[in-house]
């Protein structure tokens, strides 16, 4: 039931933005509905559900329209839910407002397996449109079909690649599917032919009398998938800024960018491998010499990446974007084609055991793929858990995401410098780490306090020279001596009697 309280907090929020809300919208409807209103029924049936009002001008801020009957408008609006396809059920009710009759509509969100719902006379491809802030938005023939996805699981996975053939794919990783199969299910892939096991995997397929690749199988064990699908790939860019925009410094719209390729496990590997080289990499000293702390973890990182590449739109349309990972200033960024799929929401993620997948063919063989001491995906629902632990116990705030029909994107943000590493205190304490490290180990070379701290070979020097100087380590070699190496300077009788 829709209270009084409701519409006045309602309208009074409406007058202070000086427009309609996401889920409020105002009509006039004096003489009879607007056409607009059919629009506004589409775009909240299509997205979460919105209310309308009919009987206020928002052209004379939201007050009482002059004229309107509140009656004639309900008695209208009863029949106006027919006119979409799926015919939408309204609840309304008449709200007495400032003196005044408005008439109130409740509009459902319907099922994502009965969308888009469509102004029925202008068809599904004119009549489709979506709430976006405080309008409707006309869909596009691309959201239209992703939205259609859902009421039916799509194949795109299994189409088969007919141009290519078995010499496409990597016989090491096809054997080691084949072999991890009949390991978990030797019942029933036991005595089966490898190219049988191939088939039912989803990696290959038979047209006719040829036996091709599929997407899938072309994806996850393709030496160059890219050769029939220029677009599937990875770009990795950084930027100087916060933005895409040009530096007005260097007139650079970007330091560096990339075009990854090969199958999902080899651009998951390289685009792991640049992230990894280009973030920064801080520390802090504790009992050893030095702890590195990156930027993003790197957990978090392969998840977030590996998601990307499984979870994407590999519609027709869809083939033709790549997977974006930009490494800003302030954050890194993981964008691919096509929003949530199925019963996956962004209120969801993060839930133990829900996920969906428009992929269900490519995301149960990358489970089968080999990669580095394991396989590409787990694929049972704990990616996102995956990296919200990774960012928990790295002190970081939780990931941000964005979810439309068209993309999918989840932003990590920057960790921030600890005070261990800001402070002048680092220094000091480095020089204690290098007292005890070689305390320990009896002498160390520069070489291996470098490698051990990860330390810049200029600042170690300095430091060594600095506990030189101070009496509290002595070298072992003669000066610039390649072999140099230094220990604890031993005390001798009289100082420990003095002690």
């Amino acid at each position: 039931m829709i209270t009084v309280s409701e519409i006045t907090e309602a309208v009074r929020q409406m007058r202070r933005v000086g427009s309609d809300t996401q889920r409020w919208e105002v009509k006039e409807a004096v003489n009879q509905l607007p056409k607009s209103l059919y629009e506004t029924l589409s775009s909240f049936a299509n997205t979460s559900g919105g209310l309308i009002i009919l009987g206020l001008s928002e052209k004379n801020g939201f007050r009482p329209a002059p004229g309107f009957d509140a009656d004639k408008a309900c008695s209208q609006l009863s029949e106006a839910g027919d006119r979409l396809t799926p015919i939408l059920r309204l609840e309304i009710e008449k709200i007495p407002f400032e003196d005044r009759l408005l008439v109130v509509a409740k509009v459902p969100d319907i099922p994502k397996n009965q969308r888009p719902c469509y102004i029925t006379a202008r068809g599904r491809y004119e009549g489709s449109f979506i709430r976006t802030g405080d309008g409707d938005r006309h869909l596009s023939p691309y959201e239209i079909d992703r939205l259609t996805e859902e009421s039916r699981q799509p194949q795109y996975d299994l189409e088969p690649v007919e141009r290519a053939s078995i010499s496409d794919l990597n016989p090491d990783v096809l054997e080691a599917i084949v072999t991890r199969s009949r390991e978990l299910f030797p019942r029933v892939f036991g005595r089966l032919p490898n190219e049988t096991i191939l088939t039912q995997l989803g990696v290959l397929t038979r047209v006719e009398d040829k036996v091709c690749p599929t997407l899938a199988g072309l994806l996850a064990v393709g030496t160059f998938p890219q050769q029939y699908f220029p677009r599937l790939e990875v770009v990795f860019t950084v930027y100087e800024g916060t933005t895409k925009a040009t530096d007005p410094r260097t007139g650079l719209k970007y330091l560096d960018s990339k075009e990854i390729i090969g199958s999902i496990p080899d651009m998951l590997t390289e685009t792991l491998a640049l992230v990894q080289d280009r973030m920064r990499t801080g520390a802090v000293v504790t009992e050893g010499l030095r702890k590195d702390i990156p930027d993003y973890p790197m957990p978090a990182v392969r998840e977030a990446v590996a998601n990307a590449l499984q979870h994407r739109d590999y519609s027709p349309e869809g083939r033709g974007s790549q997977v974006q990972v930009n490494l800003y200033a302030d954050r890194l960024e993981i964008t691919n084609p096509g929003g949530l799929y199925g019963s996956t929401t962004v209120e969801s993620l993060g839930k133990d055991g829900i996920s969906s997948t428009r992929n269900e063919f490519l995301s149960r063989l990358l489970t089968y793929t080999p990669f580095q001491d394991g396989f590409v995906v787990e694929n049972k629902g704990t990616g996102f858990i995956t990296i919200q632990s990774a960012l928990e116990k790295a002190l970081m705030p939780p990931p941000k995401v964005q979810n439309s029909l068209t993309f999918f994107s989840l932003t990590l943000e920057k960790r921030r410098r600890t005070p261990a590493e800001t402070s002048a205190d680092f220094w000091k304490n480095l020089d204690e780490a290098i007292l005890k490290e070689i305390g320990h180990k009896g002498s160390m070379s520069v070489k291996e306090l470098i490698e051990a701290s990860g330390t810049p070979r200029p600042t170690m020097s300095a430091h060594l020279r600095k506990l030189v100087k101070n009496g509290q380590i002595e070298p072992l070699e003669i000066n610039k001596s390649p072999k140099q190496r230094y220990r604890l300077v031993r005390k001798s009788s009289a100082d420990k009697l003095d002690q």
